[in-house]
């Protein structure tokens, strides 16, 4: 995940974010490895590396058959290397082999807006080259049904993804870590003492961390889905420092904006691909 946390007691876990130059690393810390099959709809996007080999790079979700949501920041590292794929009914990258299933990307379909500098529109659609087959390891996470209007500070959430496991560390955790963090109202994260506007917490992002700098999310789980009250409220996006309690993850709020721009997305490509069927 992007910032590391310690996970199992002693060890730290980092949500794994791709910093531009704007970015700096969001990790988790204070976090525990994830129960198998508790997050069917997380997936791994892997990079193909100078090693000649797949790496996890990023976080996402599984949002339909063959549509994955994430971060817009993820996609120039996509792009720099060509070919990436997805991993998904993983909860160790290394080994479940049985329930593993590769992916490979096709498209990128970003929101349009996305501004590096000040984090906003931080949100992108990846096209799957097949349809996915659900099971007890491959589910869909389930888009919100009405606009989010918003979370109230205190909220428990929570953010999973196999970011580095410590600050030192330059590699990712091979098993699936999660951490629990607490909504963070806007006044206080654009406060003086916090982010003091650099960049402005907006009403299409949300605060989340842990006030004692005990847990947060970092490098490694960009991308990947923030859950509060058991609904898919917002994407990682960044942050400042590590397990910094005046600089928390700072994520995007799935806006009603946004989440008609995911559905009309989704459909118009569908409509596409039958239009060029029939044709």
């Amino acid at each position: 995940m992007t910032k590391p946390h310690p996970f199992e007691h002693s060890l730290f876990l980092l949500l794994a974010i791709s910093l531009t130059p704007a970015y700096h690393g969001v990790e988790i810390i204070g976090g525990r490895k994830a129960k198998a099959r508790s997050n069917p709809y997380m997936v791994s996007i892997q990079i193909f590396t100078d090693n000649n080999m797949y790496e996890h790079s990023f976080g996402c979700a599984l949002i339909s058959k063959n549509w994955v949501l994430t971060a817009a920041h993820c996609k120039p590292a996509m792009q720099a290397k060509r070919k990436s794929q997805v991993v998904l009914g993983a909860h160790s990258l290394s080994q479940d082999k049985k329930s593993k299933k590769t992916v490979p990307i096709i498209k990128w379909i970003d929101y349009g807006k996305f501004n590096k500098k000040i984090g906003v529109g931080d949100i992108i659609l990846l096209k799957l080259g097949r349809n996915v087959k659900f099971n007890k390891d491959v589910k869909v996470l389930k888009l919100p049904k009405t606009k989010v209007t918003d979370v109230k500070p205190g909220t428990s959430c929570s953010v999973a993804g196999w970011g580095k496991t410590s600050t030192c560390s330059k590699n990712h955790s091979d098993t699936l870590q999660e951490v629990k963090l607490k909504v963070i109202d806007r006044k206080t994260c654009n406060s003086k003492d916090y982010y003091n506007h650099d960049p402005e917490v907006t009403q299409d992002m949300i605060c989340v961390g842990d006030s004692e700098g005990r847990e947060d999310s970092c490098q490694g789980d960009s991308g990947g889905p923030l859950i509060c009250n058991k609904k898919y409220i917002g994407i990682v996006s960044y942050g400042k420092g590590c397990a910094n309690p005046k600089k928390p993850g700072i994520y995007t709020l799935l806006t009603k904006e946004y989440l008609d721009w995911i559905n009309k997305t989704i459909k118009t490509q569908a409509y596409n691909v039958t239009a060029e069927a029939l044709y």
